[in-house]
């Protein structure tokens, strides 16, 4: 459950709705964060890596599909509500079976994803090793991805209880297979491609 039953300040919410487009605006513990969006190597990265998850898990090419994956999603979790944009994220298909919604849906989503996989930079590094993770696990995402495109690494994490479990790093151009998408072989040359 969420920290904090206090709503966000209206003037943090009317600061966000106003975001200008070139921004990727995210409201975490209450304030506002700003950020552009991402530079060559994250959107490079963050473009291959799901591409080659999206055709198996979303598809079903080549894969077992059963996944909804999503690139830069906006994520309400809490009552407050934090509001962040993970560079992918994924839902079992049975949790969520209607990614689209209606004409009434809102632009974003309320349910926590299963998957969260963030491209590093050093604009974002602290955020997304600080208080997005703690958010991330509070709200029980299961699996995360930190993917570093200049270290050219992948570490795997797993949320055990409140705390997430270091399950696997790779690096370089590997050939892997990491959880949840173990159902196929991962070629991280090919994300660092360019």
């Amino acid at each position: 459950m969420s920290e904090s039953t206090e709503r966000n300040d209206p003037s943090v919410e009317a600061a966000f709705q106003a975001a200008p487009a070139e921004m990727v605006a995210e409201i975490i513990d209450g304030q506002l964060h700003l950020s552009p969006h991402a530079a060559r190597p994250r959107t490079n990265v963050a473009s291959r890596l799901g591409m080659r998850i999206g055709s198996p898990f979303m598809l079903g090419k080549g894969g077992p599909g059963g996944w909804v994956i999503l690139y830069e999603p906006e994520i309400h979790f809490g009552p407050r509500p934090d509001k962040l944009v993970p560079d992918l994220a994924g839902w079992r298909r049975e949790r969520l079976p209607d990614a689209l919604g209606g004409d009434e849906a809102p632009a974003h989503y309320d349910l926590a994803p299963d998957w969260v996989c963030e491209v590093l930079s050093e604009r974002t590094r602290h955020m997304d090793k600080g208080p997005k993770l703690r958010i991330y696990a509070r709200e029980g995402v299961r699996h995360l991805w930190h993917v570093d495109p200049l270290a050219r690494t992948l570490d795997v994490f797993r949320l055990e209880g409140n705390h997430w479990i270091l399950v696997e790093s790779f690096a370089g151009d590997q050939r892997i297979r990491a959880e949840p998408f173990e159902a196929i072989e991962l070629e991280l040359a090919l994300l660092w491609a360019r």
